[in-house]
């Protein structure tokens, strides 16, 4: 079909109606076709090219899984209280308030606050990374000859720029990030031992327990040391659910994240949303 004119573009742009890529979002998200709960739970279905990003705004109570399809992606996350950005993911507080530096099923993602932004309910991958953060312009020019957002590399914390700017974010509000999908171990003289991939169809879900404002940037982990620049799609889906309760075992796991979970509560509470 010819684009050389605005009709002939128009009538090719239009032609497209209702194809579907590898990697593009699913509106509505009912439209997905393998759910993982009942198809008008769900809000957000997506397939998340390597080397792009995403971001939403989720309701307390979602969860949200993220999937590795092909064995190669590396989910980047950072999360802020949905309607104030000041309050937002703590990577350092995250790991010493729990005395674990190794992401999993049972661990908080915490604020500066000491409140919890979101919890890890499940986890069949193992190999995330709460100690490296995200790769950056400068890291991807020097590895792979380009880092910008539209290159054939772009870097993470690019790409998070990005996604901060069209919640009204600016570069300075991007904290240090986590990543799912691909980690690291600390050696006993404090290097640190690339683990890699726990291979195709590895999931993580989380829980929200705020409204939270969520970016994700599928780019090869820091630490990959293959000279290539390797990502591949990750799926990300997510639905209504609950949030954690008093007496649920998370909530009572441990003594830290019970007061986080109190702190939360107390918070929501005085705001009239619980």
């Amino acid at each position: 079909m010819p684009t050389a004119t605005t009709h002939g573009a128009r009538a090719h742009a239009r032609a497209q109606a209702g194809t579907r890529a590898e990697a593009m979002p699913v509106v509505p998200a009912q439209e997905w076709p393998t759910p993982p709960c009942d198809a008008g739970h769900l809000v957000w279905a997506e397939t998340v090219a390597g080397g792009n990003y995403t971001h939403r705004v989720l309701a307390r109570g979602t969860e949200l899984r993220l999937t590795d399809l092909h064995g190669d992606a590396c989910a980047h996350l950072l999360l802020y209280a949905a309607d104030r950005p000041w309050e937002r993911l703590n990577v350092a507080d995250t790991v010493k308030v729990q005395w674990n530096a190794y992401l999993g099923a049972g661990q908080l993602l915490l604020s500066d606050q000491g409140r919890v932004l979101a919890s890890v309910v499940a986890d069949t991958s193992q190999r995330h990374d709460a100690l490296c953060g995200t790769s950056t312009l400068v890291r991807n020019t020097d590895r792979y000859g380009d880092g910008t957002p539209q290159s054939p590399s772009p870097a993470g914390r690019e790409l998070f720029k990005l996604a901060a700017a069209k919640n009204g974010l600016e570069p300075r509000d991007l904290p240090p990030s986590l990543s799912f999908f691909q980690g690291v171990r600390v050696r006993g003289d404090g290097a640190l031992d690339f683990t890699g991939s726990a291979g195709p169809g590895a999931a993580v879900t989380l829980r929200a327990e705020q409204d939270v404002t969520v970016l994700i940037a599928n780019v090869p982990h820091p630490a990959d040391p293959r000279p290539d620049y390797v990502s591949t799609p990750l799926e990300v889906l997510a639905w209504r659910a609950a949030p954690t309760a008093p007496g649920d075992p998370l909530w009572e796991a441990t003594p830290e994240g019970r007061r986080a979970f109190l702190n939360t509560a107390e918070f929501l509470t005085a705001r009239g949303l619980v």
